[in-house]
């Protein structure tokens, strides 16, 4: 299934309460689960006045679905080509 990055404009993301992200994700599992496909919320950075988030979904038009119902901003939508890491330099 394709990996996504999707990048969420949230002013004062950085400032979000613990209690805050509580509640933004659990609203974000309750869509997951409501989407009536295999999708998987992988992990989300908070920085500044955003959010970066890593998705697995059959499509980014899933992703779009997710961010609809669960009433998440969506800035841009990108799917992941490649990943690597440290231990790329060691791989061939």
């Amino acid at each position: 299934m394709p990996t996504y990055i999707i990048e969420r404009d949230v002013p004062g993301a950085d400032k979000l309460t613990g209690d805050d992200l509580c509640a933004i994700s659990a609203k974000s599992n309750d869509t997951v689960a409501g989407l009536g496909v295999p999708y998987k919320w992988i992990t989300s950075y908070v920085a500044g006045d955003k959010l970066y988030c890593v998705h697995e979904a059959p499509s980014a038009d899933d992703i779009r679905r997710h961010a609809e119902r669960g009433g998440f901003p969506v800035s841009s939508i990108t799917e992941v080509s490649a990943v690597i890491g440290p231990w790329t330099a060691t791989e061939k």
